[in-house]
């Protein structure tokens, strides 16, 4: 490396050359430094993320674990990641040595989380604390795990915050036909529910929908890709989860209905998007829907937990639900346990019969 100044605009610059992962010799700079002490200083730090010496500060190392990281988690989560640890993690540790930051140092930051308050005089949520320092607890494993950091001084400091189960919400068939019904002044709001519900797939799968995903002979829709807007731009990426991907089933109405829907779009190309709106248009069409209707007020992804309570109550096994919405057995048998309200009543009464099976047999054996 070397540091120079440039004479037109009085600032320094640091002009870096390096040997890649592949053997390569590569260079690049970096300008606009004020003095020559701070040129130094970036330079120094460079030297040791290139050669991947803990002897650097948290920010520095952060830039290290994003660059690892980034290109292996979706866009959507990477900036969600990225918001909390700028925002709630860096303006404290981020000139710090990250070998020198101790237990005690990570306590003291989780007491001035704890002591926060806003304007209204309200803290962060427990699960929001849990999340932050889920964050921190994850950048020092990775400085654990791959770049020989002692301990996690995060871990031994122990967690704050809890994570709280969201309360789970739902419209029974009768609520969710009122507010369909109230949707039908507008046909793009009215056919985008209606896919929510019977088919229970998630608004960012709704908005990647095109009309190649669509087989009416055979009544599936193939879930394969979700959206989201970023800084003002629209990302397609691959589903939330491996089992995410999937082929739903649709009740002949509403292949009918689709296919309707899809005529009014005039010459749509099968690759473009049918519901060309944001997760915000939802949101406001679901206030708007609900208050004409008359019903109660439920999230957009809640309209995911009424299609599920609506197969328990028509009496589907978890597998077979499971199936269906993209989600393994255990995991709908945990969350909808609630919902299942004779099973528990079931099992108390074979088990009881159970019982007396055995109980007579062992009283003919005598």
């Amino acid at each position: 490396m070397a540091v120079y100044k440039d004479n037109a605009t009085g600032t320094w610059r640091v002009l870096y050359r390096f040997t890649n992962w592949k053997g390569e010799r590569k260079q690049t700079q970096k300008r606009g430094f004020a003095t020559k002490r701070e040129a130094q200083a970036w330079e120094h730090e460079a030297m040791l993320k290139q050669g991947a010496k803990l002897d650097m500060t948290f920010d520095s190392f952060f830039e290290v674990y994003e660059t690892d990281k980034k290109q292996r988690v979706k866009q959507s989560t990477w900036e969600s990641k990225g918001h909390v640890v700028r925002t709630k993690i860096l303006p404290y540790f981020g000139n710090r040595k990250i070998t020198e930051i101790e237990a005690k140092d990570v306590i003291a930051w989780q007491n001035e989380l704890l002591a926060y308050r806003d304007k209204r005089g309200k803290g962060y949520s427990s699960d929001y604390l849990k999340t932050i320092h889920a964050q921190l607890t994850a950048i020092f494993n990775h400085a654990v795990n791959f770049y020989n950091l002692p301990y996690n001084p995060a871990r031994r400091a122990g967690t704050i915050g809890t994570e709280i189960q969201k309360e789970m919400d739902f419209w029974t068939k009768d609520e969710y036909l009122k507010f369909a019904e109230a949707m039908m002044d507008k046909p793009r709001s009215y056919y985008a529910f209606e896919m929510l519900y019977w088919c229970r797939i998630r608004s960012g799968e709704l908005l990647a929908l095109t009309p190649a995903d669509f087989d009416f002979k055979k009544q599936t829709v193939t879930i394969s890709k979700t959206f989201h807007r970023s800084k003002g731009k629209d990302i397609i990426t691959s589903p939330k989860t491996v089992k995410s991907n999937r082929i739903v089933k649709m009740p002949p109405f509403l292949c009918e209905e689709l296919q309707e829907y899809i005529h009014l779009l005039y010459d749509i190309k099968p690759t473009e998007r049918l519901f060309t709106v944001t997760k915000s248009y939802l949101i406001h069409e679901m206030d708007r829907g609900a208050k004409q209707a008359g019903v109660k007020r439920i999230r957009v992804h809640d309209i995911r937990h009424s299609h599920v309570s609506l197969l328990i109550n028509m009496g589907f096994s978890v597998l077979a639900i499971g199936s269906r919405v993209g989600h393994e057995a255990e995991k709908i048998t945990y969350r909808y346990a609630h919902l299942f309200p004779t099973v528990q009543t079931e099992m108390a009464e074979k088990l009881e019969m159970e019982r007396m099976i055995k109980g007579d047999a062992n009283g003919k054996g005598v």
